[in-house]
């Protein structure tokens, strides 16, 4: 063979090697990256394939499938889905998936792991292949409450209730919210459902879960974690012991005095009446005395600066670690940096009608395969003990007065006792817009035990600035998710 000829044969050979080994790589190496990428036609279509399993309230299906023409055989469809996108979240052939739909995604569509077994099974039998199913924590009467509460205040808001004994979820509601069957295909019309639900061409942004992803201002509802707090570390020691607080009180290191809202018996109040008509002077001044560090550590405590997983994420709630007495004194009212979650505030409420024991908050009770073999059950979880039995009693007895002789009146049921506390926010730059209302509260049964925790907040930008309370548009919701729970239970 002349030289030239050896150079080709060689370049050749170096050619096919090149190309066996990149064929091996693909098939060996890659191959399972390949086979579940997202941009893998075949993967999409093969998740269409089969009827997606469903996500279970009350031992009733919330969710559906219907068959579709084209390469996709199966569509997701909701039940009052409206209600329910902030547990479920959506499954689209051409979006994705979110929530509870995209972290269940191998239950639901019958791929995970823990059902190996069984679908080999089905494979070597004949049968088709099932989704699993995803039961919630969920209360459907709770969520109707929730849901129909928001809708009919109008504006924009959330509810967030739990058991505070277990850490379950039962309502978790968000609005103005959308139905996940709208974009649950792959057309043109859901891709123009899809575009009107964006926050660049719906302002109001349906598909933000105000419950879990937004953080606002708490406001005076902060109040109770600082009245916690004072407890806690023995700066008092009773709910009916006078404060060392003068009126005016001015902040430290300025000349400006802490206002109260209004010409309120704030002057050396008790806790009990300073929570009652609720003094911004008298947390305010706790607040500083304790200092950032402690109230941070409190903060931490009931679950702030962390994200939650329910399993959906929650947004960190946040209180600073660098402030002045000052601005410890308003954050520690709920002004300031402070921000939370509504799931956040539901938490810190939870906890003191559990007589201090924070649980961890969760919404997916158990998987089910499609026999309903339970595949994973969730077990209540400890979070934290913020405080003592004893302290968190006596906390309980100064929300209950708030209730019975202040400002959480309209929380009031027959019958059952409610401890509770209102907050008026501030909004915008300077108190500049509309105040969020807010209203957090818990209600006892007969043997002293409290099945359910709420916190609501409203966002009403269309709304009187005067008219604008937590008593008196946030209370209402929770009074009626409370009934729901409690009679529930009768």
């Amino acid at each position: 063979m002349n030289k030239p000829l050896r150079r080709i044969a060689i370049f050749c050979g170096l050619l096919v090697l090149t190309l066996l080994l990149r064929d091996n790589w693909l098939q060996y190496v890659q191959a399972d990256e390949l086979r579940t990428d997202k941009h893998n036609r075949r993967v999409a279509i093969e998740r269409y394939a089969s009827p997606r399993g469903d996500i279970i309230v009350g031992g009733e299906p919330i969710t559906g499938h219907t068959t579709t023409k084209g390469e996709f055989k199966y569509k997701r469809t909701y039940k009052d889905g409206a209600m329910w996108a902030p547990v479920t979240g959506f499954v689209s052939q051409a979006f994705g998936a979110n929530q509870l739909e995209s972290i269940e995604d191998g239950i639901l569509t019958g791929n995970d792991d823990r059902l190996f077994f069984r679908n080999t099974l089905d494979m070597l039998t004949g049968k088709s292949k099932e989704g699993g199913n995803v039961v919630t924590t969920l209360n459907a009467d709770a969520q109707k409450a929730a849901y129909n509460g928001l809708k009919e205040r109008g504006g924009k808001g959330s509810v967030v209730a739990i058991d505070p004994s277990t850490g379950k979820i039962l309502a978790l509601a968000s609005f103005p919210s959308y139905d996940p069957s709208v974009i649950a295909g792959g057309s043109d019309k859901d891709a123009e459902a899809w575009k009107k639900l964006q926050k660049k061409e719906n302002p109001d942004d349906p598909m933000l879960n105000r419950a879990l992803r937004e953080v606002y201002p708490p406001g005076s509802t902060f109040k109770v974690l600082t009245a916690a707090a004072a407890l806690e570390e023995g700066l008092y020691e009773s709910a009916d012991e006078e404060t060392e607080t003068p009126l005016p009180w001015i902040m430290p290191g300025t000349t400006t005095p802490l206002k109260n809202d209004g010409d309120l018996p704030c002057e050396n109040a008790t806790l009990r009446e300073a929570l009652r008509v609720s003094c911004n002077t008298v947390f305010g001044k706790i607040g500083a005395d304790l200092g950032n560090d402690k109230m941070l550590e409190y903060a931490k405590k009931f679950g702030f600066t962390e994200e939650q997983f329910t399993p959906v994420r929650s947004s960190a709630s946040v209180f600073s670690d660098d402030m002045n007495e000052s601005q410890t004194a308003l954050s520690s009212i709920g002004q300031f940096n402070t921000a939370t979650t509504p799931l956040q505030m539901a938490m810190v409420t939870a906890a003191i009608a559990n007589n201090g024991t924070l649980m961890k908050p969760y919404m997916v009770d158990e998987l089910q395969a499609p026999s309903l073999d339970t595949i994973e059950k969730t077990d209540p979880e400890e979070l934290s003990k913020p405080m003592s039995a004893e302290n968190a009693q006596i906390l309980q007895s100064m929300m209950e007065t708030v209730v019975s002789e202040g400002t959480g009146s309209k929380a009031r049921i027959d019958g059952v006792t409610v401890g509770g506390k209102t907050g008026t926010a501030q909004h915008g730059v300077d108190n500049s817009e509309n105040p969020y209302a807010w209203f957090i509260s818990y209600a006892k049964g007969e043997d002293g035990s409290s099945p359910v925790a709420v916190a609501v907040i409203i966002e009403d930008d269309d709304a009187v600035r005067g008219d604008i309370s937590g008593g008196g548009l946030a209370a209402p919701i929770a009074k009626s998710v409370m009934e729901a729970v409690v009679k529930g239970r009768q």
